[in-house]
């Protein structure tokens, strides 16, 4: 019996425990207090998991499922309970391959392989065997092994994905993950137990299904899944190009650059990314009439190089194409809005003067001769510095800003004149099969990469500010891709191993005392999974040239 006590501070409240009272048992006494499930608890700036047990004296703060990384930690989880119970139902040894692919909406789309049908029966039985999961409230468990034990382990159970990330890493000990006899290995924090997972379904799509989760501004509620159909197709697309490569994870990546490959997998990539725009452009090329190509898509897609290579495209095929940054079009800064925090919203519509982007296009589809603004960032004004325009027979706009897609930024402009782009660095590479890479995270890791370099911003800034850019890219893009004529994907396979050499330097910078400090640890231990490589043989027109320097193009 341990009698020795510990004494606990969470707000106002100060209470004491014995020594080894997990964080979830403290938790269970300050749940009322939430209007959401604690998952998971930090104690003194540290973030740990609520199996996890209290040592000393501390002052305690909870993470939510509202939170975005206990929302993440939830989502994982809900993974781990997904592949348990599909190992259940279909039998391991009939599995050849299950692999969670990439986020579609709210959930993600899984494919599988091995000795067996995948259908709706089949599908509704995994289901009901998450359910039996989540209902027995059963504990997930964690323990360290050695490398080399967790090798062996995930060998003997086929898991040959896990077995080649784990050659790559410099730890000696690896964190696995048990539930009901099942072994895992997943790459963030997890829940104590089934039970905190209630809301998922499961949905038969195309050749696989997804895995639908709650939005995380509404936990608790998973909404009718709607088909995306043009980002599937330009996902599964992208996956098709990685499995032709043999690259669908970091352990393959990381193989090919021991091997030295790299620079053979620079070309192929960059390649296929250039026939992709070939494609694009001929399609807006035949499509007689179109006046306006409006390119759209969330922070760090790299839509500046792709608008300037995609022209490059366009004058193979006779066109003149000229640029034209949606951002010129800014109301003043004394005209723009204010967010609910009082500062200016830079992502919203109603910071663009729509009415004059609109005249100006109208007036420049009718022949006549506009003279287009600058927008002087430093200054808050638009300034006219004489760039006149006249568009003649095979002269054609290429327009790039986050409002392209939206049709209320081009009211007055006739359909058949636009040809609209959806651009967005959409990675299909994973960890292993069932941990998938953020898309996020990969363009998160861009602009902090560009903004450093370029605007001298730290990335302690860069983290403080994303919040609020996602939740403009939400809002303002996100609802509009499947309106796209044509959807680009801007990711390369190769490029984490690239930005990690300039990123890694920034996030080191980011102090204990910070609150960005547990998200830059994340991501330093992120890119710890990848073999670093130069950036000196890429291509000069690389869309990642954009974010790491070097780029033949204004960006």
């Amino acid at each position: 019996m341990n009698d020795e006590k510990v004494r606990v501070t969470v707000g106002d409240v100060e209470k004491e425990y014995e020594k080894g009272t997990t964080y979830e048992e403290i938790a269970k006494d300050f749940q009322s207090g939430y209007d959401h499930r604690i998952i998971l608890a930090y104690a003194d700036g540290k973030l740990n998991e609520l199996i996890k047990k209290v040592k000393k004296d501390c002052n305690i703060s909870f993470v939510t499922l509202i939170d975005q990384i206990g929302y993440q930690t939830y989502k994982r989880s809900a993974c781990l309970i997904l592949v348990k119970a599909f190992s259940d139902v279909v039998g391991e040894d009939k599995i050849k391959k299950f692999k969670i692919e990439f986020s579609m909406g709210k959930g993600y789309f899984c494919s599988t392989k091995g000795d067996f049908t995948l259908n709706d029966e089949l599908v509704k039985k995994v289901k009901e065997r998450m359910d039996e999961l989540v209902k027995a409230d059963l504990p997930i468990e964690k323990r360290s092994m050695d490398i080399a034990d967790a090798i062996e382990l995930f060998k003997s159970h086929n898991m040959t994905d896990k077995e080649k990330l784990f050659r790559y890493r410099r730890a000696s000990k690896v964190n696995v993950y048990t539930l009901d006899g099942y072994n895992d290995y997943y790459y963030g924090y997890m829940v104590p137990s089934t039970g905190y997972v209630t809301a998922y379904e499961l949905v038969t799509y195309d050749d696989g299904f997804m895995l639908c989760l709650p939005a995380r501004k509404e936990p608790t509620v998973v909404a009718p899944f709607v088909p995306q159909e043009k980002l599937y197709r330009t996902m599964r697309e992208s996956t098709e190009w990685a499995d032709n490569l043999g690259i669908m994870t970091v352990g393959d990546l990381n193989e090919y650059i021991c091997n030295d490959n790299i620079n053979n997998l620079i070309l192929v990539q960059e390649a296929m990314q250039e026939s992709k725009i070939a494609s694009i452009a001929q399609d807006i090329v035949a499509r007689k009439g179109v006046k306006f190509v409006m390119i759209a898509g969330p922070s760090s897609s790299g839509k500046t190089t792709f608008s300037h290579r995609l022209s490059v495209q366009l004058r193979a095929h006779g066109m003149r194409p000229h640029p034209i940054a949606l951002d010129n079009y800014f109301k003043n800064r004394e005209d723009t809005p204010l967010d609910e925090d009082g500062n200016y919203n830079f992502e919203c519509l109603e910071a663009l003067d729509i009415k004059g982007f609109n005249d100006d296009m109208t007036a420049l589809l009718k022949g006549e001769r506009v003279e287009l603004p600058t927008f002087n960032f430093k200054t808050g004004k638009r300034e006219y510095k004489g760039d006149f325009k006249e568009l003649s027979e095979d002269e054609i706009l290429v327009i790039e800003g986050i409002h392209g897609l939206n049709e209320k930024m081009s009211y007055a402009l006739p359909k058949e004149s636009k040809y609209k782009v959806y651009i967005s660095a959409l990675t299909t590479l994973n960890v292993d099969e069932h941990n998938r890479i953020a898309t996020t995270d990969g363009r998160l890791i861009r602009r902090m990469v560009r903004d450093n370099r370029t605007r001298g911003t730290s990335a302690r800034n860069t983290l403080a500010m994303w919040g609020s850019v996602r939740r403009g890219e939400e809002e303002n893009i996100f609802p509009f891709q499947e309106s796209a004529d044509a959807m680009f994907n801007s990711a390369l396979i190769y490029e984490l191993s690239v930005l990690k050499q300039f990123a890694e330097p920034l996030l080191f910078a980011i102090g204990k005392e910070d609150s960005e400090y547990q998200e830059a640890k994340r991501l330093l231990k992120f890119l710890e999974y990848f073999v670093g490589v130069t950036s000196e043989h890429l291509p000069n027109n690389s869309i990642i040239r954009e974010f790491v320097g070097g780029s033949m193009f204004p960006v």
